[in-house]
C-alpha cells in the first residue's frame, strides 16, 4: 500500500489556496497523505488523466482507488486530524452526498468567478497560458 494522494489543479488560485489549508490545517502529518498539483504529478502512475484532474479534485487512495469531486473532499476530511473526519462521514451520507455533489459541481464551474479565482480557472488546461 502506498501513500494516498490528493491531486488538485495548480493553475487554479482557489484550488491552490485550499490545498494549503489542507496541508497546514487539516492534515495531521505529511505521512498521512500527499498533496500535489496535477501539473507536477506523474498522472499515469496515479491512474489519472489530465482531463480528470482538470474537471475535479482527485483522491488516489493507498490501494489505487480513485475518487473525484465531492468524494475526494470526503476522503480528505476522513484522513485529516480531528475534528474533521466526521465531516467526511457526513458528506458520504446519501442525501447529503447528493447535495454535496451539486454544490461541488457549481463551485467547479464557477471557480473563476469566486473570490481568489482567476481567468485561467475558466479555461480547459490545454487553453491556459503557460
Amino acid at each position: 500500500m502506498t501513500l494516498p494522494v490528493l491531486v488538485y489543479d495548480g493553475d487554479c488560485a482557489i484550488c491552490t489556496k485550499l490545498s494549503r489549508v489542507v496541508t497546514t490545517r487539516l492534515r495531521a502529518r505529511p505521512e498521512d497523505f500527499a498533496v500535489t498539483a496535477y501539473q507536477h504529478a506523474d498522472l499515469a502512475q496515479l491512474g489519472l488523466t489530465t482531463e480528470q484532474c482538470d474537471q475535479a479534485l482527485q483522491w488516489v487512495g493507498g490501494d489505487g482507488d480513485v475518487s473525484s469531486g465531492e468524494d475526494a473532499v470526503a476522503h480528505v476530511f476522513c484522513a485529516s486530524r480531528m475534528p474533521f473526519p466526521p465531516l467526511g462521514w457526513i458528506l458520504q451520507a446519501p442525501g447529503i452526498h447528493a447535495v454535496a455533489g451539486v454544490a461541488y459541481r457549481w463551485v467547479a464551474r464557477n471557480r473563476h468567478r469566486l473570490p481568489g479565482g482567476t481567468a485561467a480557472c475558466s479555461l480547459p488546461a490545454a487553453d491556459r497560458p503557460n
